[in-house]
């Protein structure tokens, strides 16, 4: 499971990232809200932790953009304001759960769990993604296309499942990066590139008309 954890205090952050690692969730960090929107959007997240108070775009303004753009990834909001009208606007805008701070760390990873728990018989098609020709496979690492079926690597999977998800679509680097490698990562273009290259390999091998401009 890959959590989006949308929250301008850094060292919070730090904190949660090696909690939710323990518990199995990988995750991506960033600290704006449009940073946070545009990383949302792309699809590539099975949940979503998200401040309510942040700079640029706040979390009530993010998540009405993010479920009118048809982001369905769950989201629990984590913030210091718990009153009741606080916690009604924050449902009404679309977070499927309402954590104030502060928080026990074991309830957040509780409620998170609940979140992503899905029946069983649901988990194959929410697995599988098709665009054209294609149909990517993100539990099987797979990758089929009209003339063959290949297994793909996790980074080219993710990098996959970026552009399958919102065919057509200009993407810059930066959120490329950020949501293959994580908004942290400070991997140099240069990986980027490499991994493009290994991309439309993978769309040739599979006989696909798709292609990567």
């Amino acid at each position: 499971m890959r959590i989006l954890l949308i929250e301008d205090d850094e060292a919070l952050c730090r904190v949660l990232q090696p909690s939710l690692q323990a518990a199995g969730f990988a995750s991506d960090c960033c600290h704006s809200g449009a940073d946070g929107l545009a990383l949302l959007k792309t699809g590539c997240y099975d949940a979503c932790i998200l401040d309510r108070m942040l700079p640029e775009l706040d979390g009530l303004q993010l998540l009405h953009q993010a479920r009118s753009a048809g982001v369905t990834a769950p989201v629990l909001m984590l913030t210091a304001l718990g009153r009741v009208g606080d916690r009604v606007d924050g449902l009404d805008a679309g977070a499927d759960d309402y954590l104030t701070k502060p928080f026990d760390t074991r309830e957040l990873l509780a409620r998170l769990r609940a979140l992503v728990r899905r029946p069983a018989e649901l988990n194959g098609a929410a697995h599988r993604l098709a665009c054209g020709d294609l149909t990517l496979d993100t539990a099987q690492l797979t990758l089929t296309g009209p003339a063959a079926t290949v297994t793909v690597s996790r980074r080219e999977c993710d990098l996959l499942a970026v552009f399958c998800r919102a065919p057509g679509l200009l993407r810059g680097r930066a959120l490329l990066l950020g949501s293959v490698w994580g908004a942290d990562a400070g991997v140099e273009d240069a990986s980027l590139d490499s991994y493009i290259r290994f991309v439309r390999r993978r769309l040739a091998a599979v006989g696909s008309r798709a292609v990567i401009r």
